[in-house]
């Protein structure tokens, strides 16, 4: 069964910068810093809440040297995230300040909407919602926990042709309707409300998107265990998708696959979690590798480029 979102990766260039503006800017929580699998001279940067709970977790990869990435359409192309009800006009002047331009807010689907963009421009938004409960950012956040990002709110998928993912999504996923509005299709899975939310984009005269820097690359569902995991991959093997084996990625297992409109996707497990190598307390503050890495560890060491601690106070108000 799925019951939200496990976390959202996206691609940007400058690790130092990608820093600065999630933990310094939106005052989120670096949890883990270690490096892409499959490209271990690459940093694998994540930022949640405190304990970096799946549903509050966004990842990146920091490749300077990919060129610029470009939305449309079998991509996921916007997240969102969950903020208090009257948190908008607060962020809407700290924006103000540190010179990031945002629109808004504007009404969708009965919520408030601000639209904003990060160094590598991808399409951020914050989302005001009631209930919001769970660990704030932690206490060295700039951020008061009054406004402070919660979670994940949603994700929207850019597509040209819904029927089929709609399908996926209801008949395979577990995902239910949950509104609509213009071009924009919601579905929700588990208890429903934000960190669940899927919105689908139809627009069948896009342009293709291509990967790079300011896109997102993939989009992680959650799953409870690895038994769970196991049952989505037969139903997703029983509708004809090709979907990857398990891969141990250390905090969480992994399956991956694109559904019908191309958008790679991922189910990935709750358990271990973060805090298999690290205390509560010392998360994120320490360069963790794979254990399949560690004989390189010194190569890799020297390649990554270096990541200086951003200062709170620097952000703070």
């Amino acid at each position: 069964m799925i019951h939200g979102i496990h976390h959202i990766t996206a691609i940007c260039g400058d690790p130092q910068k990608n820093l600065e503006f999630y933990t310094g800017i939106l005052g989120m929580r670096l949890v883990k810093k270690t490096v892409n699998f499959d490209d271990p001279e690459t940093y694998h940067l994540y930022y949640g809440n405190e304990t970096g709970h799946p549903g509050s977790l966004i990842t990146f990869f920091p490749w300077m040297h990919m060129p610029e990435g470009k939305p449309g359409l079998s991509e996921a192309t916007s997240m969102a995230f969950a903020v208090p009800e009257n948190a908008l006009e607060y962020w809407r002047q700290r924006f103000g300040r540190f010179g990031i331009p945002c629109s808004g807010p504007e009404e969708r689907m009965n919520e408030k909407v601000l639209v904003f963009r990060d160094y590598d421009g991808i399409h951020l938004e914050l989302v005001a919602t009631n209930g919001l409960t769970g660990p704030d950012p932690g206490m060295d956040s700039p951020v008061p926990p009054a406004y402070a990002i919660r979670s994940v709110h949603s994700v929207a998928l850019t597509i040209e042709e819904v029927g089929p993912t709609i399908e996926l999504l209801t008949q395979t996923l577990g995902f239910r309707p949950a509104g609509e509005d213009k071009k924009r299709k919601r579905f929700a899975c588990g208890p429903g409300g934000h960190s669940t939310l899927v919105d689908l984009i139809y627009e069948p005269l896009a342009k293709p998107g291509r990967t790079g820097k300011g896109s997102i690359h993939h989009v992680a569902f959650r799953t409870k265990n690895k038994e769970s995991q196991l049952l989505m991959r037969e139903k997703l093997n029983a509708v004809r998708l090709q979907v990857s084996p398990v891969i141990d990625r250390d905090y969480f297992y992994s399956v991956y696959f694109r559904e019908p409109g191309g958008v790679l996707l991922e189910i990935a497990t709750d358990p271990p979690g973060f805090t298999t190598d690290e205390t509560l307390d010392e998360l994120g503050t320490s360069l963790k590798l794979p254990a399949e890495h560690k004989a390189q560890e010194e190569h890799i060491r020297k390649s990554l480029p270096e990541l200086k601690p951003v200062d709170a106070e620097t952000y703070k108000g």
